[in-house]
């Protein structure tokens, strides 16, 4: 379409062909003189291009703007629905634990009322020395071990020791900064215990193998493969209920145990001071049957 020679935008029409046709000599001529800039003067150039990222870095932000919008709207919906369902999930776990809780502490007061009631002598108290194992020691006929813990840190002859699954032997020799344990696998080594859930008693005897034998059972004792070992706790010594192991076969009126703690991947131990409680006021342990006022 031509435009009149009064037509407003006449005026445009001879600078816009002067453009198109220099516009290559134009841009070749920008290119020579950044060269010669960039060459001459690097640091003005560096400065000039550090000028204009901050200049157009801003208005790229606002032209993305809209898009990064739109994506944090879609995540926070996403996320506020995950947050609404976990929410759901944890009221409800919530809520369990709160009726469990309740059931606990009312099966709590029971058990108080009825150990006052009954005399129940108190739970000993129990704490614990962790020691690390120094290595074996004996011979080919006894299983012992070396621990780098003594009498300066509190252990005493006789107490338990136990490995991260279970029951690992006692200590028999104390000196004062180490301290040596006679493992359950022992020729030596006897422990009460019982086993669950028949409650049948019998006695966890080593023979210098990996697997003891359960020794002295009744002959009706009813026990299965896979049956848990706890201590019995008879003597004083060991504690009751602590994890032995459990049975791996039942053969010629005794059983095989396959021992909770596997003593060759000990690196610490935890050896248990056990103290008996003192008689509760008013009883009498010693003297006649029946001596309770």
């Amino acid at each position: 379409m031509r435009l009149s020679r009064g037509h407003p935008l006449s005026f445009f029409v001879p600078v816009r062909a002067v453009i198109q046709r220099f516009s290559l000599a134009l841009l070749v001529g920008i290119a020579l003189a950044l060269m010669i800039i960039s060459q001459s003067a690097p640091d003005t150039l560096e400065r000039f291009r550090s000028g204009v990222t901050d200049v157009v870095t801003p208005i790229v932000a606002f032209f993305s703007r809209p898009s990064a919008t739109v994506s944090d709207i879609v995540d926070r919906v996403e996320s506020l629905a995950t947050l609404q369902a976990e929410n759901a999930t944890l009221k409800e776990n919530n809520e369990r634990l709160r009726k469990w809780q309740t059931l606990a502490q009312k099966l709590q007061r029971e058990n108080d009322e009825l150990r006052a009631a009954l005399r129940v002598v108190p739970d000993p108290r129990a704490s614990f020395v962790t020691a690390r194992v120094a290595g074996e020691a004996g011979g080919p006929y006894v299983r012992t071990a070396l621990l780098d813990a003594g009498a300066a840190e509190g252990i005493k002859k006789g107490q338990a020791v136990l490995g991260g699954d279970g029951l690992v032997g006692r200590i028999i020799d104390v000196g004062n900064s180490s301290a040596r344990v006679l493992l359950v696998t022992d020729l030596n080594s006897r422990v009460p215990v019982f086993v669950e859930p028949s409650r049948e008693r019998a006695v966890l005897a080593g023979d210098n193998s990996s697997s003891p034998r359960l020794e002295f059972l009744a002959p009706e004792a009813k026990i299965g493969v896979n049956d848990r070992i706890v201590t019995a706790g008879e003597g004083g010594v060991l504690p009751p209920g602590l994890p032995v192991g459990t049975v791996a076969a039942v053969e010629g009126g005794g059983a095989v145990v396959r021992l909770a703690a596997q003593w060759e991947r000990l690196e610490f131990v935890s050896v248990l001071d056990y103290e008996l409680p003192a008689p509760l006021p008013g009883t009498r342990r010693a003297g006649r049957i029946g001596t309770l006022p």
